[in-house]
């Protein structure tokens, strides 16, 4: 058997060995609950920018 025909079987038997991974990934929920006191600091923040920059919406 020749050099060239020795790499080629080589090749061929490496190539058939390679493993095959699989990875499932499982979506992530995040439930967020807002109370009160965030609503309201939010809420002025958003009117205080509203009345910096009438022309935002």
């Amino acid at each position: 058997m020749s050099k060239t025909a020795a790499l080629l079987l080589t090749g061929l038997a490496m190539a058939a060995c390679t493993p095959t991974i699989k990875v499932e990934v499982a979506p992530i929920n995040i439930y967020a609950k807002l109370d009160a006191d965030v609503r309201l600091r939010l809420d002025r923040e958003v009117q205080s920018l509203i009345q910096q920059n009438p022309n935002l919406f």
